[in-house]
């Protein structure tokens, strides 16, 4: 490993938290500023793609990116304190020192996806890697079609990025879609499973791709349903970031076939998994 080579993504870049935003229960957004020095890889990040984030004396971890890279100087992060790594870092506060290493893995062929419509399906903090890609399609709204957002969460203080969905309503073209399993009081919104609201909103597959994000389990009956109601494999997009513990392909804990989600992916079209599984199986 040359040290002194600025564009080695192996190499964490040190920067700056800027903001520190609460996004729910033990959930936070952390915006990050990075040197802006030319050939730095993390100022040149696609929707989809993830990074390893350091908190300094506990360890390093991975997660998906969660904002777009034209948002010029920071990149954003979802943090859920689960262990270690994920305490330490919501122990930090502004100005504190972060370490940044990616991105990594493939990404969202936001191309492909020029002039057609777009049906997005989060669940939980599965939102935080769907939601550059929103940005994404916000910032070029002519290059794309329609846009169903979905978004839910067990109960209402789960629903991530929820101060924004006014905002993406109010875009061209876009309607916003939320519900949640469980109401609590003062929820005036819609309760039940995801699939149950695309079920009853019934999106076209006519020239529309599917991206979803979530629990395994949702990811499993939300494709189902997809897949009914007449959405192509080829059209059927998923990311798998779950699936990933060492982000590099060494541990094989991400396996899916003959492929590693932390390399191969996160990002798969349902014809890809399917074609994984067979062979896996």
């Amino acid at each position: 490993m040359n040290l002194n080579d600025q564009t080695n993504v192996w190499l964490p870049e040190i920067g700056k938290l800027v903001c520190v935003r609460d996004l729910g229960p033990e959930i936070k957004l952390f915006g990050i500023r990075l040197p802006q020095k030319e050939g730095k890889p993390c100022q040149h990040y696609r929707p989809g793609q993830f990074a390893f984030l350091s908190a300094f004396g506990a360890g390093e971890a991975p997660f998906g990116i969660a904002s777009y890279s034209e948002d010029e100087g920071v990149i954003e992060f979802v943090v859920q304190r689960l262990g270690g790594v994920t305490t330490a870092l919501h122990e930090l506060g502004l100005g504190d020192s972060v370490g940044v290493r990616g991105p990594l893995g493939n990404c969202f062929p936001m191309e492909q996806f020029q002039g057609k419509n777009i049906v997005i399906l989060g669940g939980g903090i599965g939102a935080a890697p769907l939601r550059p890609v929103i940005q994404c399609i916000f910032a070029h709204r002519a290059n794309f079609g329609a846009v169903s957002i979905f978004m839910a969460a067990r109960t209402p203080d789960l629903l991530v990025f929820q101060d924004e969905y006014e905002e993406w309503g109010q875009m061209p073209g876009t309607k916003v879609y939320v519900t949640v399993d469980e109401g609590r009081e003062g929820w005036a919104g819609k309760v039940g499973l995801i699939t149950d609201l695309v079920q009853q909103i019934h999106p076209s597959a006519q020239n529309a791709v599917s991206i979803t994000c979530g629990p395994p389990i949702m990811i499993y009956y939300a494709d189902q349903l997809l897949e009914k109601l007449g959405f192509a494999e080829e059209d059927r997009y998923v990311t798998l970031e779950a699936r990933m513990h060492c982000g590099i392909g060494k541990c094989g804990r991400c396996n899916l076939g003959d492929k590693l989600v932390c390399v191969d992916g996160p990002v798969f079209s349902m014809r890809e998994v399917d074609a994984l599984l067979e062979s896996y199986l």
